[in-house]
């Protein structure tokens, strides 16, 4: 994690002024390889095994690198911090559910279930803080909203996936194979941080590279188990266009309510809150559908979080820099 005083790095703040984030183009790209050349037979298994002990190195880089302390200071704005959480663990998951009313022609019974997982995810931290800092709003607040939201998400997501999903998706493993994955890893990175996690944050370069890898690593084995069996057969163009229309809906509706909550805050504080409340995590999103969701299932499952990613990065480019000059 940033500290909190300081500025964004010139890398986010390129990515975030641009239309285009690459690591979603990295994604397409596996995407892409995984529907040309799906891993099969002994390479699929190996893979599998590769992309386990990736995820808990992930997790477990997740724990060491934030500073606790943080966490609980930022406890004291109760108002922004309980708003964020609020946008990101209630209102949101109340979208994903009215989305589940659509016409099963709309979307299909996965990509559905797709936008409602999707729904449940904590909110970014690195693209919240850039468009928080670029349109003046309170940085601290949205490292510390943004930090809060992917702790809780490390319980909240998988519990929430159960309880809306359980009946709806095939979800793999059992509830001990999900803390092995997600929380133990989690917490023995935040037992360990006063140790290891000035290193661990001092060498930025190493852990986004480590975090991408892994990311792509999972996008690549997801759509190669989805190909293999023929989960994808159903995605047409029109899929894709009624999908990436939902996620718009989503977001304006989320922008929309962010911004009219934050009235009476101080300006700072509602910028915050816009930008992080509205956010979803890519980063979380696709790790976690490969650890909470079948292999047939994960790749659908995780098209609406990158359709999603990409919708809210060039949306919140522009708000971000209109907001800016309103404030100059």
């Amino acid at each position: 994690m940033p500290d909190r005083h300081a500025p964004p790095r010139r890398g986010l703040v390129a990515t975030a002024r641009g239309w285009v984030d690459p690591l979603v183009v990295a994604i397409l790209a596996v995407l892409a390889l995984g529907l040309v050349l799906p891993a099969t037979g002994t390479a699929a298994d190996v893979l599998e095994t590769v992309r386990t002990v990736a995820i808990v190195l992930l997790f477990f880089g997740y724990g060491a690198r934030m500073p606790t302390r943080e966490v609980w200071d930022g406890l004291r704005s109760w108002r922004l911090q309980g708003s964020m959480l609020a946008a990101t663990y209630v209102v949101f998951p109340l979208l994903g559910l009215a989305a589940q009313l659509l016409p099963e022609t709309v979307l299909g019974p996965e990509l559905a279930s797709g936008v409602l997982y999707l729904s449940v995810l904590p909110s970014t931290v690195q693209s919240s803080v850039v468009f928080t800092s670029i349109a003046r709003g309170n940085v601290a607040g949205a490292i510390t909203g943004a930090t809060i939201s992917n702790v809780a998400g490390v319980v909240v997501t998988p519990l929430l996936v159960a309880l809306l999903l359980g009946a709806g998706a095939s979800t793999s493993g059992s509830l001990g194979g999900i803390l092995l994955q997600l929380l133990v890893p989690f917490v023995a990175g935040q037992l360990l941080q006063p140790w290891i996690g000035g290193w661990v944050r001092a060498h930025g370069s190493l852990t986004r590279a480590t975090d991408r890898a892994t990311i792509l690593l999972v996008a690549y084995t997801a759509v190669s188990e989805a190909q293999t069996s023929g989960a994808w057969a159903g995605v047409t163009l029109r899929v894709l266009l009624l999908l990436l229309a939902v996620c718009a809906a989503m977001l304006a509706a989320m922008l929309s309510l962010t911004w009219l909550t934050g009235r009476g805050m101080p300006l700072a504080d509602r910028i915050a809150l816009l930008m992080v409340g509205s956010k979803k995590s890519l980063a979380t999103g696709l790790p976690m559908a490969a650890v909470l969701f079948a292999p047939a299932t994960a790749a659908s499952i995780a098209l609406p979080v990158i359709a999603f990613h990409q919708l809210q990065l060039a949306t919140c480019a522009v708000i971000a820099r209109r907001l800016a000059t309103r404030r100059d």
